[in-house]
């Protein structure tokens, strides 16, 4: 059987080494024409098949019940039942993997979240998906090579020079180890330094300005390929008693790689992230980390990790980042009169991959800016646009003016936002409650904020009007009726306009009313049910949904990158897999009965 089999996708991404040897022994391709039936209702299935190419209808009589495409898998329940229920057509020219009932049978007994996800109902398939998180964690770090880390730069010293000016060295490049080209040989020896030979060097008992680094130098070094996984690197430190390798690809070396580095990577990739940002001595040195970023949300999804999870973290990192950008940007006296702070999804702690700029600036009242305020916005706007995080069409940005501006002048725009409410005004208050301070000083974003709630007691008809927007994309609703009644059409959804708008600004239009300060969707939900202003299944519901969708437009995402195209900005439905559709069924199932409940509490009807 070819080596491509995809063993990261669901079910087979729970399966052992042993297992998934049977799986290679066991598999064969089987390819199907456009319109041909591959199962029919009642026939004894000997294969699970699993899509590499094109799609597959699944019709109970007249009606559609589901569509598969690459690396879904069906009929499980008819090969556990003997029989399938439903016929399964090709919609396309298919090609597909075979896996011999036999060998299904195998796995099944031997591993029970492998049957679970092949065949359980929803709720036990949700409920596997959870016990095997921990699999899906130590899957990815025992897979993770070398060339998935960022390795220190390899530097090099003549092996003629002094100790002394070795530790200049160190002290210059902050670094802790030199590689040590020996050119007195022949051929020429490369070796490494590092600071624990100094212990050496000064016990040698020669003058450190006159003792070659050479003498000391370690010429057999231990070395790794970017091919290499990281556990083998790991094992080969551990034996040879070394915390470093020299990383070569083929006769040139290409980096070194730190114990450290790779234990930080295992267990926590963030943390390398952050000490980059931190040591950043440039703009042009912060971009490698945004980059990270994006890397870092691939993997801890790829292993399973909870999509809230990864947006705290996410929120953590980029906040570091925006405040690094400042700093380097601003003069420090600017930096402390003012506050630098974002908001949109971004605000909210609910970002994953990266998205428009959404950010402003608030200046102390009173601190007369010496500099030229205007051209270092300008600055860091463009410095985030190379980060990856594009302009908003918008223009709510810190290179706009009207996001940039004194506090009691801040306050007087909130206030008319407010006072003479207008479409635009009231989506911009809804922008700035979702605002989170990044840089600077945080109590100037607090005063501002303070003026809305000022202002928004006791008065329902702003209220109305100000949750009323939960019904600005109210045609996306049909998705509903067509979730299960496809064409070959390829149709889009856009997961904002249909579920993540109405969900989180409903949710931000009764933390409004409650008088809530605080600006996450989920923190918001958890603070209405603990006020009573919420059913507790309700947000329940809400919060699990709201986790659905960003959890699929990450994925969606990600896929799109890939692919080497922009991020996903619609979801085809018919190309998703079984259980997503489901899922997405029952989320914008929440949704509806939410606005309807909005509707009942805020009177939208009679607007």
């Amino acid at each position: 059987m070819p080596n491509a089999f995809n063993f990261s996708i669901s079910p087979f991404d729970c399966l052992t080494a042993d297992e998934r040897r049977l799986v290679r022994d066991s598999i064969d391709i089987a390819y199907f024409r456009e319109g041909e039936a591959i199962l029919e209702p009642g026939a004894e299935p000997t294969h699970l098949f699993v899509i590499i190419k094109g799609f597959v209808n699944e019709t109970d009589g007249e009606e559609l019940v589901a569509t598969y495409g690459a690396d879904d898998c069906f009929d499980g329940r008819g090969l556990i039942a003997g029989k399938a229920g439903s016929r399964f057509v090709a919609a396309e020219e298919v090609l597909a993997y075979q896996l011999a009932r036999a060998a299904v049978t195998e796995l099944i007994a031997s591993n029970a979240t492998f049957g679970a996800l092949l065949f359980a109902d929803l709720s036990k398939k949700l409920s596997a998906l959870t016990e095997r998180h921990s699999q899906h964690e130590m899957q990815s770090l025992t897979t993770a090579r070398v060339s998935e880390l960022r390795l220190r730069p390899a530097r090099f010293i003549d092996a003629g020079a002094d100790i002394v000016s070795v530790v200049r060295f160190f002290d210059q490049h902050r670094t802790a180890n030199v590689l040590v080209r020996d050119e007195s040989t022949n051929p020429h020896r490369i070796g490494i330094f590092t600071n624990t030979g100094l212990q050496r060097a000064i016990l040698d008992g020669r003058p450190l300005d006159q003792l070659p680094v050479r003498d000391l130098a370690n010429f057999k070094l231990v070395t790794a390929r970017p091919a290499d996984y990281l556990f083998d690197v790991l094992a080969t430190m551990i034996r040879h008693r070394v915390r470093r390798v020299v990383v070569k690809d083929g006769d040139e070396i290409t980096g070194i790689l730190e114990q450290l580095d790779l234990m930080s990577y295992l267990s926590n990739h963030s943390t390398l992230i952050t000490r980059q940002i931190n040591e950043a001595p440039d703009l042009a040195a912060l971009k490698a980390p945004a980059e990270q970023i994006t890397r870092l949300i691939a993997l801890l999804f790829r292993v399973g990790t909870k999509v809230s999870l990864i947006a705290k973290l996410v929120q953590e990192l980029n906040a570091k980042l925006f405040e690094r950008a400042w700093t380097l940007i601003a003069p420090a006296d600017l930096v402390e009169n003012a506050c630098l702070f974002v908001m949109g999804s971004e605000g909210r702690g609910e970002q994953l991959l990266k998205t428009d700029q959404d950010n402003g600036l608030i200046l102390r009242d009173g601190y007369d800016c010496p500099h030229d305020l205007p051209a270092l916005c300008q600055q860091l706007s463009d410095a985030l646009k190379d980060f990856g995080y594009p302009e908003c069409p918008g223009r709510i940005m810190v290179n706009n003016p009207e996001w940039r501006m004194p506090a009691a002048e801040f306050g007087q725009t909130v206030r008319r936002w407010l006072l003479m409410p207008t479409a635009e005004t009231l989506m911009a208050l809804a922008i700035f409650l979702d605002a989170h301070p990044v840089c600077g000083d945080a109590e100037l974003l607090e005063q501002v904020r303070g003026e809305v709630f000022k202002l928004v007691n006791d008065n329902d008809a702003l209220l109305a009007r100000f949750a009323a927007a939960i019904n600005a994309f109210a045609d996306s609703s049909g998705w509903w009726n067509r979730l299960f009644s496809l064409d070959s059409a390829a149709d889009q959804m856009d997961i904002k306009k249909a579920g993540t708008f109405p969900l989180v600004h409903g949710i931000r239009a009764l933390a409004l009313d409650a008088r809530l300060e605080v600006t996450g969707t989920v923190d918001r939900i958890e603070a209405l049910v603990a006020a009573g202003k919420l059913a507790e299944d309700m947000g329940t519901d809400l919060i699990d949904s709201l986790h659905f969708f960003m959890g699929l437009k990450l994925k969606l995402g990600l896929a799109a990158l890939d692919r080497g195209r922009a991020k996903a900005g619609g979801v085809e439905i018919d190309k998703l897999s079984n259980l997503d559709r489901d899922l997405l069924k029952d989320a914008l199932g929440v949704v509806k009965r939410f606005r309807g409940m909005l509707s009942h509490r805020f009177r939208l009807d009679a607007l």
